[in-house]
């Protein structure tokens, strides 16, 4: 084929393509995402560079005195050089799992922590993702939100690999932080006990199934567990936050019992309601 044959077909090609975005600008940008997108020729990687970041510090989570602790020594350890674990962090839902997350970068973005958001279905592009900044002088945290798989779901051994099942070692300046409402981050079916027989057709070892079920949680060095709020924890959140939007001690003690019913109203007493309460109550007085 002539050269300019190739050059049309090359052109053509491209125009199919999205364009570079180019890598994010690690000493300006504390925060990106791993992007995945589709196209006619397959699908293309690269991080994005979050402009908008939502920020929030360590004194704006209320009674997660003991989890923040536990967070901070860790992240403290990673960026000191110092041997660090991958976390998973479990629990109701609405707790502060990933404003925690979020107040690591907050709180240590100057000490040269960086954060990268992926989505569990992306994970199957995690070796690449650790592949692109490994050479980084930055320390970054592998940030996957509500990560929960279902059988058959590919990113789930890409995630096993990565945390501690592969020839290669993790590279030093990544660390993964996971949350999840799930402790084991599978689902375990009552039926798999139920069904367990030692029959002639079946399995020769059965619990070796429902063990490779909880096998990805244990690849975590460090389970941090959030339990939901009591009635006076919640009570105090709001509070805060109603203080944060400007009322006044006298306008806080008026929204306890609308709190209390807005709580009901939705099932739940934990941190979001809480805010997303004080957000509802300051906007109206």
């Amino acid at each position: 084929m002539p050269n300019s044959s190739i050059d049309q077909l090359i052109a053509k090609l491209n125009n199919y393509l999205p364009e570079n975005p180019g890598s994010p600008d690690f000493v300006r940008q504390t925060a990106c995402r791993w992007v995945r997108q589709q196209t006619l020729l397959g699908h293309i990687s690269y991080l994005e560079s979050i402009v908008q970041l939502a920020e929030i510090r360590f004194s704006d989570l209320q009674h997660l005195e003991r989890q923040q602790v536990l967070i901070k020594q860790n992240t403290r350890q990673f960026l000191d050089k110092r041997p660090a674990n991958n976390v998973l962090m479990t629990g109701a839902r609405g707790t502060g799992k990933s404003s925690l997350v979020r107040a690591c970068l907050t709180e240590y973005a100057d000490q040269g922590l960086r954060l990268i958001e992926v989505d569990k279905q992306d994970l199957l592009d995690l070796p690449r993702l650790v592949a692109a900044v490994a050479h980084q002088p930055y320390r970054f945290i592998v940030f996957c939100d509500d990560l929960s798989f279902e059988a058959g779901d590919s990113g789930y051994k890409a995630l096993k690999t990565v945390l501690d099942g592969s020839v290669a070692a993790q590279s030093e300046n990544i660390l993964i932080y996971a949350t999840s409402n799930r402790r084991h981050l599978m689902p375990e079916q009552m039926r798999e006990n139920l069904e367990t027989r030692y029959e002639a057709d079946g399995e020769i070892h059965p619990g070796e199934s429902i063990e490779e079920k909880i096998s990805l949680s244990e690849r975590f060095g460090l389970w941090i567990s959030f339990y939901s709020f009591n009635q006076q924890d919640y009570l105090d959140i709001v509070g805060y936050w109603l203080s944060q939007y400007g009322c006044d001690a006298t306008a806080i003690a008026k929204a306890r019992q609308p709190a209390l019913q807005w709580a009901l109203e939705r099932g739940s007493r934990s941190g979001r309601v809480a805010l997303h309460f004080a957000r509802d109550w300051a906007g109206r007085h």
